[in-house]
């Protein structure tokens, strides 16, 4: 183990934004009820914290049942089954009279084991400080330490509008796009095509919209989060979705909505393992130079490139992927 500087604590000094991206897993996975939740837990067990679970209330819980529901949800992010402590919760919309309900239930019993919080359907920015500052009084009141990240959704022409302050601000650790809501939100002026490929990735209002929300979250230093794909039984589609976000739109990270989208997700962002080893092989050499410059394979290396070696390898360590032995030793034992 060598005893030099470690990357995170050399390559941001300096920066506007001095700290690097959250180390999210490439695949944030939904699941309402409690048989689902429960499947998706044994899946995350046997295949590692490679994907989050987000169990949900807005969609989740049945009209009149959102305690109950709550109270299911908290007791499964309690229960031995949550292996990795990667489990957060969708709370109801800022306009739903139980939304305070759902965090006080769920924060109040699994606050010390939650993983996060998604807010859904903000109006902009305003909404985002009024249910942070809820989930920050509700934290305190139940002595818990540390912060409870924020994941929010923008799902409407208005919340977009204000994208980059939302994503400025303390707590929130990714900005998720709700694609179909968005559309919904349109009056009828885009067409139900746009829900679904090709029309997600092609038509210029949701070019617009993504470009705008991986914009937002990368200049904040927060992680952007790519829509659903509505394909559930073609494993190849979902694989393409997943690539096109990632190649195309720069987002890090995708939700999915049945259990046969996971790996396909996964698969499609994770860095390319060529590409991982030769980060690895710079962040070395630049550990040993005291991040100095350096040469590699001929070409010459700064902090500017190491921060985005080092960002690779941190997001591969994220993903599950099997680093070069002396990445592993140094950086992540």
């Amino acid at each position: 183990m060598s005893a030099r500087p470690h990357p995170a604590s050399v390559l941001y000094q300096g920066l506007n934004n001095p700290k690097p991206l959250p180390a999210l897993s490439a695949c944030e996975h939904f699941a309402g009820s409690e048989k689902l939740i429960v499947k998706a837990l044994a899946m995350q067990g046997e295949l590692g914290p490679i994907f989050d679970i987000t169990c949900d209330c807005e969609d989740g819980a049945p009209a009149g049942q959102e305690g109950r529901h709550a109270e299911m949800i908290a007791t499964c992010i309690m229960g031995d089954d949550n292996r990795h402590g990667r489990v957060g919760a969708r709370v109801h919309d800022i306009t739903h009279p139980h939304w305070r309900r759902d965090l006080e239930t769920i924060v109040g019993i699994a606050g010390k084991r939650l993983a996060y919080i998604v807010l859904p359907k903000v109006r902009g920015v305003d909404d985002v400080l009024t249910q942070i500052s809820a989930l920050h009084d509700i934290r305190i009141a139940h002595d818990i330490p540390g912060t409870i990240p924020v994941h929010v959704l923008i799902e409407t022409p208005s919340a977009l509008r204000e994208a980059w302050q939302i994503a400025a601000l303390p707590g929130v650790e990714s900005l998720d796009f709700g694609l179909m809501d968005y559309v919904s939100a349109q009056h009828g002026a885009l067409p139900a095509s746009a829900m679904r490929s090709p029309g997600q990735f092609e038509h210029p209002l949701l070019v617009r919209a993504k470009c705008e929300i991986v914009v937002a979250a990368l200049g904040n230093g927060i992680i952007p989060t790519h829509n659903v794909s509505v394909e559930l039984r073609d494993a190849d589609l979902v694989r393409t979705d997943a690539r096109r976000a990632r190649q195309e739109f720069g987002f890090l990270r995708m939700w999915s909505i049945h259990p046969n989208q996971i790996l396909p997700i996964v698969e499609a962002m994770c860095p390319d393992f060529t590409e991982v080893s030769v980060a690895a092989e710079i962040i070395v050499a630049a550990q040993d130079a005291d991040w100095g410059p350096i040469q590699h394979a001929g070409q010459l290396h700064d902090r500017a490139s190491f921060r985005y070696y080092w960002d690779l390898l941190r997001r591969a360590h994220g993903y599950g992927m099997t680093l070069p032995e002396a990445a592993q030793e140094r950086f992540f034992d």
